[in-house]
């Protein structure tokens, strides 16, 4: 059975993150909208409870938290294996060259783990599903960053691949930096 939405929330309190700053917010805040917006796509459950813990182990930019990976079974008894292995994904990304990988396109897919150093190939649905979760994430924090600049033919380049409401969220947030 799933873990209640308010338990999971209350897990990232218990961390003591509630109130941690985070791109103009809070943490929790973020990730929290992660998971709104993940749902307003369409997601399922178990890809927008990924996104809520996408950041959980930190990743190269949000340092400020990371739960150590010896937590790993931990996270996946509450949000389930295939979304924590989502999760730990999108913290593991070494962005140049995952970016590299995403413009040049085409199977196979891979990336590289920031953690470990080796090469992780991935299915075409972990891919897919692993641009949601770095889009929105991307999308949720950029008005509050204004840095429009920060890696944007990767950003569009995700919003094209997965078209439908990812490429109209990435159009819309991205249409407000022509008016900032």
């Amino acid at each position: 059975m799933a873990v209640p939405f308010q338990d999971l929330v209350a897990y990232f309190k218990a961390l003591a993150v509630e109130d941690l700053e985070h791109s103009g917010g809070t943490y929790l805040g973020h990730c929290a909208a992660v998971y709104r917006d993940m749902k307003k796509w369409g997601a399922s459950e178990e890809l927008a409870r990924a996104g809520l813990f996408h950041s959980i182990y930190g990743t190269i930019l949000f340092d400020r938290f990371a739960l150590p990976l010896e937590k790993r079974q931990e996270v996946q008894e509450l949000i389930g294996e295939r979304a924590e292995r989502l999760a730990y994904l999108n913290c593991a990304i070494e962005y140049d060259s995952f970016d590299r990988d995403v413009v040049e396109g085409g199977a196979p897919y891979r990336m590289l783990d920031r953690f470990t150093g080796e090469t992780i190939k991935l299915s075409a649905q972990e891919r897919a599903d692993l641009l949601a979760i770095h889009l929105c994430d991307r999308l949720e924090q950029a008005p509050r960053s204004r840095d429009w600049e920060y890696r944007p033919k990767g950003f569009l380049r995700m919003a094209r691949v997965l078209g439908g409401p990812a490429a109209d969220a990435f159009d819309s947030v991205y249409a407000r930096a022509s008016v900032d």
